[in-house]
């Protein structure tokens, strides 16, 4: 799935495919829908394959059948795309528990052989089922926040342990005259680890750590590695 991300982010100008919205979150049931966009002059046909996924320490995706105590209903799940076209899936979806997530993977291609080499890319929609209560701050354990000066990044490691499902929505350091963040926000799984490092520019080290969730923040000192 990666590599065939990668060909089409490579091709991005002469592809020029997209599913909008990428995530959504719904409290408990889902019913949505999102857009397969083709915003190119040619023809596409569109495969769409519903997949359960797990997230490694190091934010990695692997993906799976989808669970059975999924129970999801898609209005299609094969699209014939005209040129600037744009087509709505909709969907309906429940879990035996919450939370629960899962993507739906289309898969675009063009309908006939072109050339030596058929490229085929896949965009994902990805749908979080969320527990009626928020993660709260004591169900997140932060260990082994450090600023690493050879490489010159602040290096920390989080894990959920409780069974509710939260989104780091941005974490940032502060320092003299400095400051770094990574605001790009990342799932926390129930019961997940997760591994992350942010590239520290300031000529001395950063002193504080501070993780955001939806409703709470954390704030760890820096412990500073000598060289």
């Amino acid at each position: 799935m990666a590599l065939f991300a990668l060909l089409g982010l490579a091709l991005g100008q002469t592809w020029a495919q997209t599913v909008s919205p990428v995530i959504v979150e719904y409290k408990g049931r889902a019913d949505g829908k999102f857009a397969l966009i083709n915003d190119t002059t040619s023809p596409m046909v569109v495969i769409l394959e519903p997949k359960s996924f797990t997230i490694t320490r190091d934010g990695a995706g692997i993906f799976r059948p989808l669970d059975p105590d999924i129970h999801l209903e898609l209005s299609a799940m094969s699209v014939k795309l005209a040129p600037q076209e744009t087509y709505y899936i909709f969907y309906k979806a429940t879990a035996k528990t919450y939370p629960a997530w899962f993507s739906i993977y289309s898969t675009f291609a063009r309908p006939k052989h072109e050339g030596m080499l058929d490229i085929h890319l896949m965009l994902p929609h990805t749908v979080y089922l969320m527990q009626k209560g928020p993660l709260k701050a004591n169900e997140v354990h932060v260990q082994d926040v450090a600023y690493d000066p050879a490489k010159h990044k602040i290096i920390c490691d989080l894990e959920n342990e409780g069974q509710d499902l939260g989104r780091v929505q941005d974490m940032h350091a502060t320092g003299e005259h400095a400051f770094a963040s990574d605001p790009i926000g990342f799932p926390l799984l129930p019961g997940s680890p997760r591994h992350v490092e942010i590239e520290w520019k300031g000529s001395t080290p950063p002193h504080e750590l501070s993780i955001q969730f939806e409703h709470f923040t954390l704030k760890r000192p820096i412990e500073n590695h000598t060289e």
